[in-house]
C-alpha cells in the first residue's frame, strides 16, 4: 500500500510517531508535514496546505491508497479538499491528544471551537484510533456533555457509529535502542516531561524537596522539553535543591539514553497524558515507575504493584519515593523487571498492528 501520514504539528512526539511508523511499517509510507508550531492555527487552518501537499505527493509518488491523519488536522476539511482534487481517498484518523478532556489551563486552554474540530473530524474519518483505552472512554464519555453545549441539531445520533469504529492501537516507542544500563549511588530519579503546567513540575519538586528533607540521599535528572515562557518560573525553586540535580537540560537522544540507563526511578506528576512515551522510555530503561494513579498510567502497572508504584496525592507520592530509595537494590530489581511490561510498545511490533488497521481501511 501506499500510505500519506498528514502531520500538521510536525514536532515532538507527533513527529517521532510518524517517522517511527514510516521506519518500520512494511508499506510504502510518506509524509506530508507542516512545521510543529502555532498548534491553533495548525487545528483550524492546517488542512488547506497539508491537502496541497498531498496533491503535490500524489503528483511524484501516485495515488495513495490511504491517508493517515493526526488529531491536530481538521479530517472534514481536509477530506473535502482532496476529494476534490484526486477523488475520495479512504482517511483514517489517528487521536494522539484532542482538545474536549485536556486540561484548560495555560497555553493548552481548551476552546469549543478546537474540540468542535475533533468531534467532526471523528465523524469524517473512515477509521479512528486512539493511543490508549483512557484515552479512548474519556473522550467518548465527554462527547454527550459536549455536543449539548450546543443550542440545537446536537449531532448525538452519531456517537454510535464513531465508537463503533474507535480502536486502541498504542503508540510505537525507540525500546530497542535502550538499554537497562548500570545505576548510579546514590540512586538518581529522572523527570523527562516538557515544562508545561499540565505536567505539573512545581509537585515534583515539592515531592522531591520533601523528601530530600527526610535525609533520604538521591540526585535528580531534569530532561524534559522546556520552553521560554514555562521554564522560568521554576528556575528559582530548582536552584533551591542544590547539588541534588545533577542534570538539568533537554539532551539529545545518545546523551538522554544514558541518563535513561542510569536512573532508578522515574516520575510523573502529569494532569493531563494520554500514552506517556516518556514513562514507557524510562521503563524500558529499568527504573522504577512512580505514578498519578489517574489518566493513562493504571494501564501501564500491573495490578499487584499498584500500591508501590501509583498515588493519589502529595503525601502519597513522597511515601512512594521514600520507600523506593530507601530500598534501591530491591528498587532496581522490581524496575528491572517492568521491562517485559513495555515490549509490547516497540516500533517492529507496533507497526505491524498499523500495518494490518490501515489494510481494513474502507471509504465509508
Amino acid at each position: 500500500m501506499r500510505i500519506f501520514i498528514a502531520s500538521s504539528y510536525h514536532s515532538g512526539s507527533h513527529r517521532a510517531w510518524a517517522e517511527g511508523y514510516a521506519a518500520h511499517s512494511a508499506h510504502e509510507v510518506h509524509l506530508v508535514t507542516l512545521p510543529g508550531s502555532f498548534w491553533q492555527w495548525r487545528l483550524t487552518g492546517g488542512f488547506v496546505d497539508l491537502a496541497a501537499g498531498i496533491e503535490e505527493a500524489a503528483s511524484r509518488l501516485g495515488r495513495p491508497d490511504v491517508i493517515l491523519a493526526t488529531s491536530l488536522v481538521d479530517v472534514a476539511g481536509l477530506r473535502g479538499m482532496v476529494s476534490s482534487r484526486l477523488g475520495s481517498i479512504p482517511t483514517a484518523l489517528y487521536m494522539h491528544e484532542n482538545q474536549i478532556t485536556y486540561p484548560a489551563i495555560s497555553r493548552s486552554r481548551t476552546e469549543r471551537n478546537y474540540g468542535l474540530i475533533n468531534w467532526t473530524s471523528l465523524i469524517a474519518a473512515d477509521a479512528v484510533a486512539f493511543n490508549s483505552a483512557f484515552h479512548r472512554s474519556a473522550l467518548m464519555g465527554a462527547l454527550p456533555a459536549f455536543l449539548n453545549e450546543f443550542p440545537d441539531e446536537r449531532q448525538h445520533r452519531f456517537l454510535d457509529a464513531v465508537e463503533e469504529k474507535a480502536i486502541v492501537l498504542p503508540v510505537g516507542c525507540d525500546i530497542d535502542g535502550i538499554s537497562l544500563g548500570d545505576k548510579d549511588d546514590p540512586p538518581v530519579v529522572l523527570w523527562n516531561h516538557r515544562w508545561d503546567p499540565d505536567k505539573d513540575p512545581s509537585f515534583f519538586i515539592r515531592v522531591a524537596r520533601r523528601v530530600a528533607s527526610e535525609g533520604v540521599e538521591f540526585r535528580i535528572a531534569l530532561t524534559g522539553e522546556r520552553f521560554v515562557q514555562q521554564r522560568p518560573d521554576h528556575d528559582e525553586s530548582i536552584a533551591a535543591l542544590g547539588e541534588l540535580v545533577i542534570v538539568d537540560d533537554y539532551l539529545d537522544r545518545d546523551q538522554y539514553l544514558d541518563v535513561l540507563g542510569r536512573s532508578t526511578v522515574i516520575m510523573s506528576t502529569a494532569l493531563q497524558e494520554f500514552f506517556g512515551v516518556s514513562v514507557v522510555e524510562g521503563m524500558a530503561a529499568g527504573a522504577f515507575p512512580i505514578l498519578p494513579d489517574r489518566l493513562v498510567y493504571p494501564e501501564r502497572i500491573p495490578l499487584e504493584f499498584s500500591d508501590r508504584m501509583l498515588y493519589r496525592s502529595e503525601d502519597g507520592a513522597i511515601e512512594l519515593l521514600s520507600a523506593a530509595l530507601n530500598s534501591v537494590s530491591e528498587t532496581q530489581e522490581l524496575g528491572a523487571a517492568m521491562r517485559s511490561g513495555v515490549d509490547q510498545y516497540a516500533w517492529p511490533v507496533v507497526a505491524a498492528t498499523y500495518d494490518f488497521w490501515l489494510e481494513s481501511v474502507e471509504p465509508s
